[in-house]
């Protein structure tokens, strides 16, 4: 049986029914006071909600609703999506989502007992990031045409985010006060609100001087750039002043990508920044200071750039060895 299609997935959803206004005041409560304990991204928030309703709606209020849900309840929840051919990856996901919510209900009272604390993770396959070769990166980065305004602020934009491992959401929600050229270093706010500084090489500092000196000027018409939600002015803009979405610059990706003679199916946005990582191993760079650079949380998640490069370290030697 093949696997649901997400357009598929999406008409199973439609299919359920309407989510409860009880089951939607416990979703909201939960999301703003782990908001306002943890200080999650919106992407995380999301995805929390798009997990809670779908067990919520799947429910339509059974046994207590959400909030009610046993053991067994979860087991045949997660049994149903089995059926309907939701990937592991997905339930691994919901699972966390869950987890969460559950583990807030006992800390506030609500609930004796944590539902989730028998349930297994599904059993992930272990993929490697997909990362670009050197001389891929270099014709994608020559791509953009930087005789023209955005042709020049796509090859600053390619050029930091390759520079500095950035997330396409941090590239794209750059604040204009984040980098300081005359240091050389870039403020990045990443996952959970948490900062970091990354250094900047001379290239990408070269195209970063040349967007803001020859291009930011000319796309906002020399009129003020209005402020991001935050209330920080973006450093990457549009010729509406507007800063990019993630949706837009990852169309540019695969665009330049066709121009620069790479197959735009193996490029995507964040394969420039498991490119970064996966480069700077294979030129020896330390996997703490990787982990620092990419602003991950735990070791265990940089740690599987070391395949990679184990992966690019055996294939040298089987070319290049004698008895390879």
């Amino acid at each position: 049986m093949p696997a649901t299609t997400p357009a598929e997935r999406r008409t199973l959803a439609v299919q359920l029914p309407p989510l409860r206004d009880t089951d939607a005041t416990v979703i909201q409560r939960f999301l703003y006071r782990i908001w306002a304990e943890q200080g999650l991204a919106r992407q995380t928030l999301d995805s929390y909600r798009r997990d809670l309703e779908g067990l919520a709606r799947w429910r339509n209020g059974a046994h207590g609703g959400l909030a009610g849900a046993d053991r067994a309840g979860l087991f045949d929840y997660l049994a149903w999506r089995a059926r309907e051919r939701y990937s592991p990856r997905s339930n691994a996901r919901l699972l966390s989502s869950l987890r969460a919510f559950y583990g807030h209900l006992l800390a506030s009272g609500d609930r004796a007992e944590d539902p989730t604390a028998l349930l297994d993770p599904p059993r992930l396959p272990r993929s490697l990031p997909k990362a670009l070769s050197e001389s891929q990166i270099e014709a994608l980065l020559a791509a953009p045409a930087i005789d023209a305004p955005l042709g020049l602020r796509d090859r600053a934009m390619l050029e930091l985010m390759y520079a500095a491992g950035l997330r396409v959401s941090e590239l794209v929600n750059l604040p204009a006060n984040a980098v300081n050229l005359r240091q050389g270093v870039l403020r990045v706010t990443g996952k959970g609100s948490k900062e970091r500084l990354v250094p900047l090489g001379e290239e990408s500092q070269h195209w970063l001087q040349r967007y803001l000196d020859e291009a930011r000027l000319v796309l906002a018409a020399n009129q003020a750039v209005p402020a991001m939600a935050g209330g920080d002015v973006p450093l990457f803009i549009d010729a509406q002043r507007q800063p990019l979405s993630r949706q837009q610059f990852w169309g540019l990706v695969k665009r330049y990508a066709a121009v620069a003679g790479v197959d735009p199916g193996k490029v995507s946005p964040h394969g420039l920044r498991h490119s970064f990582a996966t480069h700077l191993l294979n030129h020896g760079a330390d996997l703490r200071a990787l982990q620092m650079l990419l602003g991950h949380s735990s070791l265990s998640t940089t740690q599987i750039y070391t395949l990679v490069a184990r992966q690019h370290l055996q294939a040298l030697h089987a070319k290049h060895h004698p008895r390879g």
